[in-house]
Order: structure tokens, then C-alpha cells, then sequence
């Protein structure tokens, strides 16, 4: 990865931003162009990538910057590489709510320490 990464389960559109060397506004928008990258969104409303994302975040800038494709381009690599049984992300669905779950958990964590 293009920075250090820190060992963590979630990750903010900011730190994702530095570790991929990508604007946010480049992240949001591939979010909406590729439909294997949909973090999750906490309580507040904040992105909340895990290093399955940033790896296929990485994955993504190397098909389009590196090796100059067109989104659309991108996209049918994707597919084509998940087709034929190269590692690719886990299935979406199921990973967003265990990050989802996870993420409700650790909120109402803070909140029974806040109560008590």
C-alpha cells in the first residue's frame, strides 16, 4: 500500500485517502461507479472502509491509472478476475452488516460506559 497501513478493522474516508493517495471526492465517486466498493456508513454518517476495501481501491487505481482503462474498462476486469477464481473481495452483503453489526455494537459499548 502507498502508505503505512495502521493494523485496524475500519478505516475514515481520510485516512483511506492517504494510505491510497486518492482525493475523497475520488473515493466517493468510485464508490458509485463500482458495486463491489460499498463501505458502510456509521451512526454519524461517516465511510467506514475495511482493508478489503482499500485493497481493492488499490486494485482499482492500478486498472485505471496504471494500466490506463476506462472505468467501464475497469469494471469487466473486475468481473473477469472474480470470475475465474482469483481472490477478490468477499461477498458485499454479508460483509457490510457484519461491519454494520460490528459498528452498532462498539457505539452502544461506548454508550452503556457513558450511562454508567
Amino acid at each position: 500500500m502507498a502508505e503505512e497501513t495502521p493494523d485496524k478493522q475500519y478505516y475514515r474516508i481520510g485516512e483511506v485517502s492517504r494510505i491510497t493517495s486518492l482525493k475523497p471526492s475520488v473515493l466517493r465517486f468510485w464508490e458509485a461507479e463500482f458495486k463491489e466498493l460499498r463501505p458502510p456508513k456509521s451512526r454519524t454518517g461517516q465511510r467506514l472502509y475495511t482493508r478489503t476495501d482499500i485493497e481493492l481501491l488499490l486494485e482499482i487505481k492500478r486498472l485505471l491509472y496504471g494500466e490506463k482503462l476506462t472505468i467501464d474498462g475497469a469494471r469487466k476486469r473486475l468481473a473477469t478476475s472474480k470470475g475465474h477464481g482469483q481472490a477478490g473481495p468477499p461477498p458485499r452483503q454479508d460483509q457490510a452488516l457484519e461491519e454494520i453489526l460490528h459498528s452498532v455494537k462498539c457505539e452502544l459499548e461506548l454508550l452503556k460506559k457513558q450511562l454508567q
